[in-house]
């Protein structure tokens, strides 16, 4: 209806994969190239799942799913590891914590804003990089200038003693605090501005400012890091096709323009092995439009992922059914909203056995994976 897109409007990409010939949003184009290129795999029907469930379970009730489906903020936190318990610690945070000694560091787990879940620890701490402004400034105090009064003040603070325990963890928490922003005001210093044209959106200008960080954090011996960066307003319940800012047209455009100006550079910069990019989201929208021209909470969506060791030029996974009320529709109302066939946390399990977490390790990061025979998929180059 008010959401189709013509046929001929797409951007086709190379071959079949999950028993289909498929294409792409025309404003996707550059990330059809990486596709046709090897460079980009999709991943379809993804989704935070407790064991691998049948829509027809979903109805009648029949297997444990997740809490809260639905809700964009506890998906969120779902999507990104939080297990729904006391333990509020995210799948990258904790499988981080289990590498082998010689990869783990101060600032393996870094969040580019408040939206942190999925690099939180248990027990170490998430380092905040500013990628839409610096992190050499606080106040008066120019971090790169480490002797000036102001950082050498705000230093002290961080080194003082306490018996009271809070206070003790404040004065610990903002010394880590100091020594990040020295240390990321150092890493800016160094970096060179990349030439790729990331366009002028938040997006683009954080992504320019990672990608020149991170040769620099390659060349300080930093091996194994995970940055989770958040965007977008893709909450379309009306409204999803256009030109404004917030439909989903020109928010595809940017994402594509960003990030392939993202492995553009981690090409240039001799970053190819050493780079894997995941796009996730919360959660999927409904097959059925609303009356608004746009269309409702649903479950199970497609990711993908990009960079040299993604085996790239497929789709991995069981594409849905396009049917409503069909065998993957597990909506009562016939919606269109499709059970994930693929756990969030397979994805997540792969990416991290890549960064060297051990596979009988896995289920220590990943609890619920104990119910999948199959850990991981087959995302990346062997």
């Amino acid at each position: 209806a008010n959401l189709a897109l013509p046929l001929n409007s797409l951007v086709r990409l190379n071959g079949t994969a999950a028993g289909h010939s498929f294409g792409v949003h025309s404003a996707l184009g550059p990330l059809a190239a990486l596709y046709n290129q090897g460079r980009l795999a999709f991943m379809s029907n993804v989704g935070p799942l407790v064991q691998p469930v049948t829509a027809a379970q979903v109805i009648a009730n029949t297997a444990p799913v997740p809490p809260f489906l639905l809700s964009h903020s506890d998906q969120t936190a779902i999507t990104q590891g939080w297990t729904w318990t006391d333990d509020s610690s995210g799948w990258a945070g904790r499988a981080l914590e289990l590498l082998p000694s010689q990869y783990r560091h101060a600032r393996a787990a870094v969040a580019t804003d408040n939206n942190r879940i999925g690099v939180l620890g248990r027990q170490s701490a998430v380092s905040f990089l500013n990628l839409w402004g610096s992190s050499r400034y606080w106040g008066n105090a120019d971090f790169a200038y480490p002797q000036s009064v102001p950082v050498q003040s705000i230093s002290r603070m961080g080194q003082l003693q306490f018996q009271n325990d809070y206070l003790g963890e404040y004065a610990r928490t903002l010394g880590n605090a100091v020594d990040d922003a020295t240390f990321f005001t150092q890493v800016e210093a160094s970096a060179q501005t990349p030439s790729a044209d990331f366009g002028s959106d938040d997006l683009g200008r954080r992504l320019r400012a990672l990608a020149s960080y991170l040769p620099v954090f390659k060349s300080r011996g930093l091996k194994r890091q995970v940055f989770l960066v958040h965007w977008g307003g893709l909450d379309t319940h009306a409204n999803q096709r256009g030109s404004d800012a917030n439909t989903q047209d020109a928010q595809m455009a940017v994402l594509a323009q960003a990030l392939s100006a993202f492995d553009a550079t981690n090409l240039a910069n001799g970053m190819n092995e050493n780079v894997v990019t995941l796009a996730m989201t919360e959660f999927g929208r409904t097959l059925r439009p609303g009356s608004g021209g746009g269309s409702e909470h649903a479950w199970g969506n497609h990711w993908f992922a990009l960079g040299g060791p993604v085996a790239g030029g497929t789709v991995v996974g069981a594409f849905p059914s396009l049917v409503l009320g069909g065998a993957d529709d597990g909506d009562t109302g016939r919606n269109g909203r499709f059970v994930p066939t693929m756990a969030s946390d397979q994805v997540g399990a792969t990416l991290m056995q890549w960064m060297g977490l051990a596979s009988n390790q896995v289920t220590a990061a990943f609890p619920y994976l104990a119910n999948f025979s199959s850990k991981t998929i087959a995302l990346l180059r062997a």
